[in-house]
């Protein structure tokens, strides 16, 4: 198969997603040169604001899934819950990076599960639930405590209910209102890591390092880099990763989260194909951060060197803390914070409203920094 001509700028890509991911994506596009097309239904899309073209519309609206085609040379995705089928339209008539059919396991927890099973890459235990009978099976199997999760459109904590014993489980899938689920058994947890990388057509492979994260009632709190866990881990954890993408076939930019257990062990938790919150501390501590990775891939472009140029601790920013009124001098006073906001409308309590970025001359330094800082800010202490 012949080489892709490279995606030079001048042209117009598309992203459909409109939320901070878009945003990011659509703030390198341009930066680089592009023109940007948001298709998204939101007319206050963070990343409808930055874009050339903001598409007010569903994700499943053939006549304005025409235009983005007509208009693009390539299109991307910002979440995994855009429609497979949406993606297959668009990749008759112009570029589509990640695949449909990579995507759509992805957007299913019993798929991506039973994917990753299959071809031999190590999760917590785990049992599908589609009815009451199922789930009475499982929960012996799973055993307690455990984790009832949403098969669809579960993230940041949502559609996941702890339970302990079969009382609660049955309480939870009813509460879920008895969608298929996924009945995962806990893990004694020594931490949680993540990889980002990105793939191009060719196979190319880069990875950012190691991200070591702390979430906050499943929400991702911080992200720590270096990561403190050793080193045999953390290549473990990107040659699996690379291995994933590899097997999927994957083209584009993916994260990979995993457990580690207190035996050492690593597990894949969850797949996102897309960039990452643990990834967003590259922005500002990397030669190339994801969302111009993001770029390079879709456009044919080499990859960018993905080194560490400064330790740093990324801190979320929820709309809990909008409650009083930001202190922003409290970051903005500090040289080694960088600040980026969302645009975001309306802040509400556990909604991603943006992030800082903590830079200091070793990880401890910026990891003192940033709890200094969230605490000045009201954000619960770790």
């Amino acid at each position: 198969m012949p080489a892709r001509l490279p995606i030079l700028p001048g042209a117009t890509l598309g992203i459909l997603g409109g939320g901070q991911l878009g945003r990011m994506f659509t703030v390198a596009a341009r930066t680089m040169g592009y023109r940007v097309m948001v298709l998204d239904p939101d007319p206050q899309s963070p990343a409808g604001q930055m874009a050339d073209v903001h598409l007010q519309a569903d994700y499943t609206d053939h006549g304005a899934l025409k235009k983005v085609a007509e208009a693009c040379t390539a299109v991307t995705t910002e979440f995994e819950n855009v429609p497979a089928a949406s993606l297959v339209e668009l990749s008759r008539y112009t570029r589509v990076a990640p695949n449909a059919e990579a995507v759509a396991i992805m957007q299913d927890r019993s798929c991506e599960k039973t994917w990753l099973r299959e071809n031999g890459f190590a999760t917590a235990p785990f049992a599908l639930v589609s009815n009451e009978i199922e789930l009475k099976a499982d929960a012996t199997s799973a055993g307690f405590p455990a984790i009832l999760k949403v098969s669809r459109f579960g993230y940041d904590g949502k559609g996941q209910i702890r339970v302990n014993s079969l009382k609660d489980l049955m309480s939870a899938f009813a509460e879920l209102k008895g969608v298929p689920c996924v009945l995962e058994g806990f893990v004694q947890l020594a931490s949680e890591v993540s990889v980002v990388l990105a793939r191009t057509d060719s196979g190319e492979c880069r990875s950012w390092p190691v991200g070591e994260n702390h979430h906050m009632n499943g929400i991702l709190d911080t992200t720590r880099v270096p990561a403190s866990v050793n080193q045999s881990i953390q290549e473990r954890a990107q040659i699996t990763a690379m291995q994933i993408a590899g097997k999927l076939g994957y083209v584009g930019v993916m994260a990979v989260e995993f457990f580690v257990d207190q035996g050492g062990n690593l597990l894949v938790n969850e797949i996102a194909p897309r960039p990452h919150n643990s990834g967003h501390y590259t922005l500002d501590a990397c030669v190339t951060d994801q969302f111009e990775q993001q770029v390079r891939v879709l456009c044919g472009l080499p990859l960018g060197d993905t080194r560490l140029l400064s330790p740093v601790v990324m801190v979320n920013l929820l709309g809990d803390v909008w409650r009083h009124g930001p202190d922003w001098m409290a970051l903005l006073q500090h040289p080694g914070i960088k600040l980026h906001l969302y645009g975001k409308a309306e802040a509400r309590p556990g909604r991603k409203m943006g992030h800082y970025n903590c830079l200091a001359e070793s990880v401890d330094s910026a990891a003192s920094l940033a709890a200094k800082t969230r605490e000045m800010l009201g954000i619960i202490p770790l």
